[in-house]
This record gives structure tokens, sequence and C-alpha cells, in this order.
């Protein structure tokens, strides 16, 4: 009994630790290519070195983290062919599961995305990427939910989790906030319709559309800081 006590009182440590550093990995804590310290990491959440090094490991395999063999762990970078593969096979997965939703979507799934869209909207007018940002996650991760493939919104989600470690691009560029919800709109009123074909279409063409201002060289957007953008170059 107190061997299986221990055993649970373990896992459930490293699980909350693997969501801890996951989050701060992904809120930009640590920039590309820095080394972790499992040292301060351990004082800072009050834990030894073993379940930091069990949770780098995970986190590794996950590919937000990279180990190297004798220097120790370190922030994944993402360079910019790394980031093209992966737009490509999440614009797989995307279509996939607007493929998926037009054949069983509803009222309530259209009036919640629509609501979304207006958000975004919103944002725009507003200038604000802060507020169109948490928006725009929700609107993608709820076609995947409204979908209802567990699977498929387990590998998208974490696809997406490595997209957020390329920080070399920013939506902002090519009017991206805009156009970005013109392509929205475009799913919506495919999906409304029940046209699996033209919502898997247009979902796939927004993803690709998103690759596409990842590569545009950097440019001065009027009512726009770079300093204000969230760490990830990709909002499609």
């Amino acid at each position: 009994m107190r061997a299986e006590l221990e055993f649970l009182q373990n896992h459930s440590l490293t699980s909350v630790l693997r969501r801890e550093l996951e989050s701060l990995i992904l809120s930009g804590e640590f920039a590309p290519g820095e080394r972790l310290n499992e040292n301060s990491l351990a004082t800072r959440f009050s834990v030894s070195r073993g379940p930091i090094r069990e949770v780098c490991r995970a986190l590794a395999e996950k590919g937000l983290l990279e180990l190297v063999p004798n220097r120790g762990v370190f922030m994944r970078r993402i360079g910019e062919d790394q980031a093209a593969e992966l737009y490509d096979v999440r614009a797989g997965l995307f279509a996939s599961a607007a493929r998926l939703l037009a054949t069983k979507v509803t009222a309530a799934h259209i009036s919640e995305l629509e609501r979304l869209l207006d958000g975004m909207e919103e944002a725009v007018a507003m200038h604000s990427l802060d507020a169109y940002y948490p928006l725009n996650l929700e609107f993608h991760d709820s076609i995947l939910r409204f979908a209802g493939n567990g699977r498929l919104h387990k590998a998208y989600s974490e696809l997406v989790k490595e997209l957020h470690l390329f920080r070399e691009r920013a939506l902002l560029q090519g009017g991206g906030l805009s156009v970005s919800n013109i392509e929205h709109r475009r799913i919506v009123a495919a999906l409304r319709n029940g046209d699996a074909t033209a919502a898997m279409e247009a979902a796939f063409l927004h993803v690709l559309s998103g690759k596409s201002r990842m590569t545009l060289p950097a440019a001065a957007v009027p009512g726009y800081s770079s300093g204000n953008a969230p760490d990830t170059g990709d909002l499609a």
C-alpha cells in the first residue's frame, strides 16, 4: 500500500510540474536555445531534481525541449523550414476537422463560432493583437472540439504547441488580422451550409495562407507594435 501511495504521489507531482513547466515554455518564459537549469527549476517548484528531469524528458518527446547529451536541456529552436513543415501538417489536420464538423454541425456550434468571429472583428477594429489572439486560438480549438474526434484534436493541439516556439514572424505582416478573419468567415459559411468539401478547402487554404504570411519579410504595420506581439508567428 505504501508503494502504491508513493507512486500516486509522484505521478501526481510529475503531472502538475509538467503542466506548470509547459505553461512557462509556451508563455515565452525562456528564449529559443536557452539552457534550462534543473537546479533553479527544482528550487522554483520546491522539488528535487528527479521530477524536473523526468518532466524535461517528457516535454522533449513532445518537441518543446531539446536534450543534448552531456550538456543539458535546452529550449528548442524552430527554424523557418521546420515551421513550414508544421504548417503543412496542421493544414491537413484542420481541414479534416472542418470536414467532419460540416457533417454534424449544429445551430449552437455556428452561434459560438460567430460569437468568436465578432469578437475578433472588434479586436481588428481596435488594432489589438492582445485581444485578437486568445479569441483566435479559441476559434480553432472550438472547430476541433466540435468535430468530435479526440485523437485528431490531441494531434492538432500538440502541433500548435510546437508552433508556439516559432517566434521569427508576426501575423501582423500582410494585413494578417483582417485577412485571417475573412478566411475564418469563409470556413463558418461553409459549415453553416453543411458543405463538407467547401469547409475542408477553406480550412486548408486558411492555414496555408498563414504559412505564406510567415515567409514575408518583416515590415512595419501602422497601428501595431512588434513589442505587443505574442510569442508566436501563427495566428492563422
